[in-house]
C-alpha cells in the first residue's frame, strides 16, 4: 500500500509542526523551499523558489512520485496565486487544500482572499497574534502549527470549506 502523500509548500519553516504530524501519521511528506530543513526527518526536501513556479512544479512533482492527496501552502501573497496554479495538476482529483494566510491577507472587513484552487474543498487559516497583560505577540510555531493541523484535521474528515482564525487579527484603523 502506497503511503498518502503531502505538498507542504512553507513547511521547513512555522509549518514545519505539520509536516512533523503528517510524518507521524505515515504520510509522504514533499517540502518546497528555498532552504534544507534543519533536521533530518523522513520529508523529502527540493529547493524551491517562489517566484519560478514552472520549477518549483516540477522538481516537487517529481519527488511526490505520485498525485498529492494534501496541499498544505503558506505562500507569500504576492507569487501565492502563480504557485498554487502551478502546483494544481500534482493534486489528485479532489485532493484538500490548506491555505494558510497571515493576518495582513485577511481582515475583518474584507475576508480571506478567494481560494485559489475551486476545483479542491479549501480550508483556510488566518494566523494573527496573542493578546495577554496587554501586550500583543506572534504566534508561536507550535501555535501555529495547531491551529493549521486544525483544518487539516477538517480538511481530511471532508468536512465543508471554512476559515480559521488562529489568534486575533490586527485592529482595523479607519
Amino acid at each position: 500500500m502506497t503511503a498518502r502523500r503531502a505538498l507542504v509548500l512553507g513547511g521547513t519553516g512555522m509549518l514545519s509542526g505539520v509536516a512533523a504530524a503528517l510524518l507521524d501519521d505515515g504520510w509522504a511528506v514533499v517540502l518546497p523551499s528555498r532552504r534544507k530543513p534543519a533536521t533530518d526527518g523522513q520529508a523529502r526536501w527540493v529547493k524551491a523558489d517562489w517566484t519560478e513556479p514552472a520549477a518549483l512544479a516540477e522538481t516537487s512533482g517529481q519527488a511526490l512520485g505520485g498525485p498529492a492527496d494534501l496541499l498544505v501552502a503558506w505562500v507569500h501573497r504576492g507569487v501565492r496565486v502563480s504557485v498554487l496554479r502551478a502546483v494544481a495538476p500534482l493534486l489528485a482529483d479532489g485532493a484538500p487544500v490548506v491555505e494558510v494566510h497571515g493576518s495582513a491577507s485577511a481582515n475583518p472587513l474584507g475576508g480571506c482572499p478567494d481560494p485559489v484552487l475551486p476545483g479542491h474543498p479549501t480550508q483556510q487559516v488566518v494566523l494573527g497574534y496573542v493578546r495577554h497583560a496587554g501586550r500583543t505577540r506572534w504566534l508561536t510555531h507550535d501555535e501555529v502549527s495547531a491551529g493549521v493541523l486544525d483544518a487539516v484535521h477538517r480538511a481530511l474528515d471532508g468536512k465543508p470549506p471554512h476559515v480559521h482564525q488562529v489568534g486575533e487579527l490586527r485592529p482595523v484603523h479607519g
